[in-house]
């Protein structure tokens, strides 16, 4: 039994065979996934989807690519779409600092408002970071001074350094088909070495970053058996003990979705 913590369902690229690609997953013993909103004039697309299978859940969020599109986002705003029943997380939100598609100044206050939200809900929230560790670690240090909340580092790339203290807040990290990549021993070994046993989950992050042996082709949920595999080998577990111990973080974390 596996769990897809992060997937994105709703784009074009899979407007043509949606369903087959949920069947495909299920064939291969994933039972539960989190389609994720990444800005929120996506939300009514993203909810459908999680609305029409009851096995999908989905979050609410604006990744720091669109922060730029609504610089005004509130948290309570947020918490407000976070009642709708099948959203279990707040996010995606982040720092990215390569392509600086939106200033930094709208991504720090659009996460913000975001870890309010986190905090006044209680969800998980989930963070994308790129070439912004500094940033991302002190953030979280002082906003957690200032109440508890939940992180979550998606699609872990970041360095030792940021993976040491977000993992003293309680933060959670999840591996992504990156772990299978030839040129990742970096990643490989923050997660050997830094990421907690009891607090690691896998995604896909489809359709991007397709694991070996499925490099080049569109990613998709039915893939996260070798994302999977690809952790076990990093962790020096069976890849039975990695399904065991990835769901249980997962349902530790996202504790709205139902265990099957």
């Amino acid at each position: 039994m596996l769990i897809d913590s992060h997937v994105n369902l709703h784009g074009d690229q899979f407007a043509e065979d949606l369903d087959a690609v949920i069947d495909r997953a299920r064939e291969a013993g994933v039972v539960r996934m989190i389609t994720i909103c990444c800005r929120l004039s996506d939300f009514p697309a993203v909810s459908a989807i999680a609305e029409a299978h009851d096995d999908i859940y989905c979050t609410i969020g604006a990744h720091p690519h669109h922060a730029k599109d609504r610089p005004d986002i509130a948290a309570g705003e947020l918490v407000e779409i976070a009642r709708h029943p099948k959203v279990v997380g707040i996010g995606e939100t982040g720092l990215d600092f390569h392509y600086g598609y939106s200033p930094r100044e709208d991504q720090f206050a659009s996460l913000k408002a975001h870890i309010e939200a986190a905090r006044t809900t209680d969800l998980p929230l989930i963070l994308h970071t790129r070439e912004a560790d500094d940033a991302m670690a002190g953030l979280l240090e002082e906003e957690m001074g200032k109440g508890a909340f939940r992180p979550l580092l998606h699609c872990y790339t970041g360095g030792a350094v940021l993976a040491q203290r977000a993992a003293r807040l309680g933060a959670y990290f999840a591996a992504s088909g990156i772990v299978t990549f030839k040129k990742a021993e970096d990643v490989r070994a923050v997660f050997r070495e830094h990421v907690p046993d009891d607090r690691v989950i896998v995604e896909t992050d489809c359709p991007y970053l397709a694991p070996v042996p499925h490099r080049g082709k569109r990613c998709e949920p039915a893939f996260l058996p070798d994302v999977a595999r690809g952790l076990a080998a990093v962790k020096g577990w069976s890849e039975a003990e990695c399904a065991e111990r990835t769901t249980s973080a997962f349902f530790n974390l996202f504790d709205r979705v139902p265990r099957p």
